[in-house]
């Protein structure tokens, strides 16, 4: 991705303040109805991903006082976050792949109501995602995680010997050696860790997504439609399943890769799929990549092909994002990310229930962040260097949010 040669500094003056007749006037502050489903005015917050839910996907009262805090403003629209439609374990990501979770929808749908005094409409956004993996240990890759191939034997010239003796082969080679031995996918792998992908044919699983995928996200569709939303918002955007279906890397040849009429069916069908299945009030639109942002992928004129094809299926609504793929990361540096799981542990441990311990971990955390501040601060694609202040309140806000519920401070 470009970035500038030099840091820009940008101050933004407040301008005008317009008088309220002015405001009320605007298209801003105007309704707009999709179907049935009016939006008093244009105000979007968009869908992000909290990390409040429980570790089995189910709504809890974090999830509840993070989105009545938006309510209470009254925006138009409120996209709720990334909600996995698989009955898979995620981590603390809401799930809606079982009828279980309808009921703790349900009681967030209630309490953005009851914060917005109804003027506010809700939307879920439907996620799907292939396997990911952390970013092994060398050791524990070369024991555990590599296939051993034909290829890597003629490598090593090592046609006879046993697998544990090529796998030590291999932990003892540096990495321009193992650039020589290892395919690029296992190298991927071994400097980022594994992910699936839907070109990824060989497995059975991969190669039947077109006829799951569809069912898969309209019964998801179908118990947010049970459980009070308004709408849904088909995630197409960023590194998972579907934009991996409409991004120029996806080469399947079995008719849903290659030209764009072929990456761009599957989401087609989905969406059909979904619409037949819920009620026709219920508003059914998508958020997808304006541009991916990577070498060789997907362009505006990419993103305009699909658009029109969305909206000339009868898609009600869409939301461009951009970027969001694995392609451009950079290889983490080892210790800081192991110092980043460290703090995060801490801060999650049972030592938090005991506010005593408190002070000494977010001094460690703050030391921490203030040292790495700069890349921090490009981390979060602000071109100024965030001060310690800042992050002092930050990370004090971040602890409070996760401990025990209290009115104490």
């Amino acid at each position: 991705m470009w970035r500038p040669p030099q840091r820009i500094r940008f101050s933004s003056s407040r301008g005008r303040v317009p008088s309220s007749s002015e405001a009320s006037a605007s298209r801003l502050f105007s309704p707009i109805a999709i179907r049935d489903c009016v939006l008093p005015q244009r105000t979007w917050v968009p869908a992000m991903v909290p990390w409040r839910a429980t570790e089995d996907g189910f709504v809890n009262d974090a999830v509840v006082s993070w989105y009545e805090r938006f309510a209470r403003g009254r925006p138009g629209a409120i996209v709720v976050e990334a909600t996995g439609i698989r009955d898979v374990p995620s981590g603390p990501l809401l799930r809606i792949g079982h009828d279980r979770y309808v009921e703790g929808l349900r009681r967030l749908t209630s309490a953005v109501r009851a914060a917005s005094g109804g003027r506010t409409r809700l939307f879920i956004q439907l996620i799907d995602f292939l396997a990911i993996r952390r970013r092994p240990q060398p050791s524990k890759y070369f024991a555990r995680f590599l296939r051993i191939t034909e290829s890597h034997r003629r490598a090593l010239d090592a046609a006879d010997w046993p697998e544990d003796e090529v796998r030590a082969r291999l932990a003892a080679l540096d990495e321009g050696a193992l650039a020589n031995v290892l395919t690029a996918r296992e190298m991927e792998s071994l400097r980022f860790g594994y992910r699936e992908r839907v070109t990824d044919l060989d497995l059975p699983h991969i190669r039947d997504l077109p006829r799951a995928l569809p069912d898969l996200f309209a019964e998801a569709a179908t118990r947010a439609e049970t459980a009070g939303f308004d709408g849904v918002e088909l995630h197409y955007a960023h590194a998972y399943t579907m934009a991996s279906f409409l991004s120029r890397s996806n080469t399947r040849d079995d008719g849903w890769g290659g030209a764009r009429a072929a990456r761009v069916r599957l989401p087609l069908e989905v969406f059909a799929r979904v619409r037949a299945r819920v009620g026709e009030k219920f508003v059914v639109g998508c958020r997808f990549l304006a541009e991916e942002c990577i070498e060789d992928g997907g362009t505006v004129e990419d993103a305009r092909f699909f658009a029109a094809a969305f909206a000339s299926a009868g898609m009600d609504f869409l939301s461009a994002s951009r970027g969001g793929k694995f392609d451009d990361a950079k290889q983490p540096d080892r210790a800081d990310g192991a110092h980043r799981t460290v703090f995060r542990l801490q801060l999650r441990s049972q030592n938090l229930h005991n506010r005593a311990h408190l002070p000494g971990v977010l001094n460690q955390v703050i030391f921490f962040i203030d040292a790495n501040r700069r890349e921090c601060s490009r981390a979060s694609h602000r071109m100024t260097v965030v001060s310690k202040s800042s992050i002092e309140h930050f990370v004090i806000e971040m602890a409070r949010d996760m401990l025990p519920h209290s009115d104490s401070t």
